[in-house]
């Protein structure tokens, strides 16, 4: 069984990154306090911390053909989960900094993969297999 995993990240406005993590993505809010708000992002402590210099992602590396912005966070989701998601994403308007599409299609590690931007520029992936306990850590 897998355990949550604490992330603690950045965030140029904490306001603007409630309303995402909220009402785009669909986290449930945990504690707060004036500066620094917890999520729950797929069962997992998603902490934003505002920090009004934050720059989000830096870099691009490319990957199977896309440019992968570096560094970047995320949850690996069931199928469903992932097709469920991606639909809200698509009738929230959100702007994909790598479309929802299939990498590595008929290798080891095929996955269903998207990327967008959090209102502070921090990149975040969401990815599915379709046997996540065969293919997660395949080569």
């Amino acid at each position: 069984m897998l355990t949550p995993f604490h992330l603690a990240i950045a965030v140029s406005d904490l306001a603007a990154a409630e309303v995402f993590y909220r009402e785009v993505i669909g986290c449930t809010l945990g504690r707060r306090r004036d500066h620094w708000i917890d999520f729950n992002l797929f069962g997992h402590q998603l902490v934003c911390h505002e920090v009004p210099s934050a720059q989000g992602a830096a870099v691009l590396n490319p990957v199977d053909g896309e440019d992968v912005p570096v560094p970047h966070f995320g949850v690996v989701l069931t199928l469903d989960a992932f097709e469920s998601l991606k639909q809200r994403l698509v009738d929230k308007g959100v702007t994909f900094v790598i479309e929802p599409q299939t990498r590595f299609q008929g290798e080891a590690g095929e996955q269903h993969t998207m990327f967008l931007l959090d209102p502070s520029k921090n990149a975040i992936e969401f990815k599915a297999f379709r046997d996540i306990d065969d293919a997660l850590f395949k080569v």
